[in-house]
């Protein structure tokens, strides 16, 4: 298909009316289903065969819900349902709800760091594969619907510092040998 379009035998917008017209008959689009069934069972196959692969998908797989949970627990208005038929409105809602979300994400990740911090001036010994379990969505401290006080909003805070004084190098070297960086060719 590639070497056709380069060529000019066919253009490329005929190529894809080909392929849009979902048709049985059309050879095209059946060729192309059939490759990407072999894709698709080739990637299943390797997946059911690849225990570190399977770990990696599910890790991935549990912080995108992870992250979709706490997404939905803070939109809490009207239930999280979009109740509005315009798509600018809409679209609002979801910025609003992702502001929001990134917002108290990197609130927690500051009360995560400062703990820390704490932890080891109190001679904690903290280990670094345990610290990267720990998620930023928590919710127990959060009240959604409490009254706020306003008078602190204009207090400048101490400026952030980011050092934190654990060595993750084990864990970085650690994935990067599970995604098959570490090995040699």
């Amino acid at each position: 298909m590639a070497i056709s379009v380069r060529e000019g035998a066919i253009s490329s917008s005929t190529l894809l009316k080909r392929l849009r017209s979902g048709s049985r008959k059309n050879a095209t689009y059946t060729a192309f289903r059939e490759v990407g069934r072999v894709i698709r069972t080739a990637a299943l196959l390797r997946y059911l065969s690849d225990a570190p692969l399977r770990r990696r998908v599910t890790a991935a797989t549990n912080k995108v819900e992870a992250f979709n949970g706490f997404c939905q627990w803070l939109g809490f208005g009207n239930g999280g349902v979009i109740a509005d038929n315009d798509p600018v409105e809409q679209e609002k809602a979801m910025k609003f709800n992702a502001l929001l979300t990134n917002a108290v994400v990197f609130h927690n990740a500051l009360d995560i760091a400062e703990i820390v911090r704490q932890l080891l001036e109190e001679g904690w010994e903290i280990d670094p594969e345990e610290l990267a379990h720990i998620s930023p969505y928590l919710t127990e401290h959060i009240n959604r619907f409490g009254e706020y006080p306003t008078h602190e909003l204009g207090i400048q805070p101490e400026a952030y510092d980011p050092k934190l004084d654990v060595d993750f190098t084990p864990l970085r070297d650690q994935d990067l040998t599970a995604a098959g960086f570490g090995q040699t060719a």
